[in-house]
């Protein structure tokens, strides 16, 4: 394995709590999907997945694919999944395949339910675009190549986008409280 297929799946770990290659595998001996079957329900290129399996590439840059891997894995483990007639597994697929971002978020690897308060929340939701974009080590050294020249760019990366929540928050309060 050479240093970059050994980084992108050190990332993959960091970022998704696993290398995808054995999240996506998980689904295609679950769902008896081939590669390109898989690609087409999340949305992917065949070329892409395979990428993404192999470490070749290391992040999901769409949301609407990661929303969906996620949306297709809760579904795939729901009780009775198994015993669901062919044409309701495929329905739910179908529907999967049509989804565009859902309501599941990411808390510490674990998909849960995105309540009213943090669609509502205006530093939830720019950490949330912010983190779909890139990882935290990404936005930190985005902010070290701004510091120089746009220094509160730089700051608002730092904070909004690797930043805690709360210290997000203190952050917009006082940002907004500005203008």
């Amino acid at each position: 394995m050479t240093d970059l297929y050994a980084r992108n799946l050190k990332l993959q770990l960091e970022w998704y709590g696993e290398p995808l290659g054995e999240r996506f595998r998980r689904l295609l001996g679950r769902l008896d999907l081939s590669q390109a079957q898989l690609a087409g329900v999340l949305g992917l290129s065949a070329p892409m997945l395979s990428q993404l399996m192999s470490g070749q590439r290391a992040k999901i840059s769409n949301p609407t694919v990661l929303s969906r891997l996620l949306q297709l894995e809760a579904t795939v483990n729901e009780p009775g999944w198994d015993n669901l007639p062919l044409a309701e597994q495929t329905r739910r697929l179908d529907e999967i395949r049509g989804a565009q971002r859902s309501t599941l978020t990411v808390d510490q690897g674990r998909e849960t339910p995105a309540g009213p308060a943090t669609s509502a929340d205006p530093v939830v939701a720019i950490q949330s675009l912010l983190r779909d974009i890139a990882s935290a080590s990404d936005l930190q050294g985005a902010a070290e190549l701004l510091e120089d020249h746009y220094p509160d760019l730089a700051e608002a990366l730092r904070v909004l986008g690797a930043g805690r929540t709360q210290d997000a928050r203190t952050y917009y309060t006082r940002i907004t409280s500005h203008r």
